[in-house]
């Protein structure tokens, strides 16, 4: 007999539950909302916020488990059971961290909420899928900026400095020190004070900086976990801000078999958003760039003369071809600088002391393309342009420097 008791007692408890689960609905007054701290960027950390608001004069008990992009990387917990007082707020809070540039799905937040009788859980689904833009990580940027200044600060270069060279204006005279070039003695201020004295010039401003950033095969090689193309964007913004700082105007081309996206010279923090913009879906393509097409859109382009920075790789003479017969279209009008990204292990293969046949075979393979990709940077240099081949890892300091001497010398 009891056993039939407590039968129907479950039976009917089991109904109760069905019909409370299917006639309770989440309360219109709770309100769920995904936010985030800030836009995504490269490999840094964004905080995401589920909120939850009560305007209902009853507590809520909640659990919540957000869909968030699988290929971030996820600080903290994106699931919890929230308990929500009567008129009040709530916040689930975790961090993502994405592993690159693009364009990442959020899903909608699940949902499961207690039933009115307090039978049964209940789940529904709030808010809708959003797309996110990984943005190129731009305090990476900066970094490789103050990295590569060091005591030679642009907030130093903003003030009329000492900088020495053709096509300076005339700012001072001083005291000639060891080392001062002949040409920028003046000579009548020597007579007059009977010691030689040395003309002082401040650095050029509002030049033209135009960076050419390839988008194709070779640029799909990865170091440390990134492709060249990673390393080349990252370069390229501090480059742009560096620039800003100095006073010139920066522009952007990024270029494959076509043209990809083009930023005209220009500075300030609009113009560097619109660059994070324009990079951050920029993918490199397992095709030859075209530098004929990409020199001849500059040409066309950018009538005042500029430093055309192009941000590449080569392998040798040879599949250098086409950009060091391409380079004509930019000569004289602007100056070209080439600037390469070497692979760190093909370095470090040389550098090694061999110790058997396969590491020797591998080791001389490896200085002949070396050897290689130098002949070709050479060729670069006979044809009026600048050469740099560098490391990923010192890209954006060295592309610095190499700016600074640029208009240091006047070359501009």
């Amino acid at each position: 007999m009891l056993r039939w008791v407590a039968l129907t007692y479950d039976l009917a408890l089991i109904a109760c539950a069905i019909f409370d689960a299917k006639n309770s609905k989440l309360p219109t007054g709770v309100g769920i909302e995904r936010h985030f701290g800030g836009r995504f960027a490269v490999g840094s950390e964004t905080e995401v916020r589920v909120e939850i608001a009560n305007h209902t004069p009853r507590d809520v008990s909640l659990i919540l488990k957000d869909e968030y992009p699988p290929q971030m990387k996820l600080s903290g917990a994106r699931e919890a059971r929230v308990d929500v007082d009567a008129q009040s707020t709530a916040a689930l809070v975790y961090g993502l961290m994405p592993p690159k540039r693009g364009v990442f799905e959020f899903g909608r937040i699940a949902v499961r909420y207690l039933s009115r009788w307090r039978l049964a859980w209940c789940e529904t689904f709030a808010g809708e899928n959003v797309a996110v833009k990984v943005y190129p990580n731009m305090r990476r940027a900066r970094e490789a900026e103050l990295k590569a200044l060091g005591a030679r600060s642009f907030v130093a270069a903003r003030r009329k400095s000492q900088w020495r060279g053709e096509g300076r204006d005339f700012e001072s005279l001083r005291d000639y020190v060891r080392g001062d070039e002949m040409r920028h003695i003046s000579w009548t201020a020597t007579a007059r004070r009977g010691k030689l004295v040395t003309r002082q010039y401040q650095m050029e401003r509002d030049q033209t900086i135009l960076i050419a950033l390839d988008a194709g095969r070779l640029m799909t090689a990865r170091i440390e976990g990134e492709t060249k193309l990673d390393s080349a964007v990252h370069a390229a913004l501090a480059l742009m801000s560096a620039a800003a700082r100095a006073g010139d105007n920066a522009g952007l081309l990024v270029f494959g078999r076509r043209i990809k996206a083009f930023l005209p010279p220009k500075r300030g923090a609009e113009h560097l958003d619109a660059a994070l913009e324009a990079l951050h879906a920029i993918e490199p393509e397992m095709i030859e760039p075209s530098y004929s097409r990409a020199f001849e859109f500059v040409s066309a382009n950018s009538q005042r003369r500029s430093l055309v920075v192009v941000l590449t790789d080569l392998v040798d003479e040879e599949g250098s071809r086409e950009l060091l017969a391409s380079l004509k279209l930019l000569r004289p009008r602007h100056l070209p600088l080439v600037v390469t990204i070497a692979d760190r292990d093909l370095k470090a293969v040389v550098r090694e002391t061999p110790e058997t046949e396969s590491e020797l075979f591998t080791q001389s393979v490896a200085e002949e393309i070396m050897y290689q990709r130098e002949a070709a940077l050479r060729l670069v240099e006979s044809q009026g342009g600048l050469a740099l081949d560098v490391t990923a890892a010192v890209l954006a300091p060295k592309l610095l420097e190499t700016y600074l001497r640029v208009k240091e010398r006047g070359l501009l």
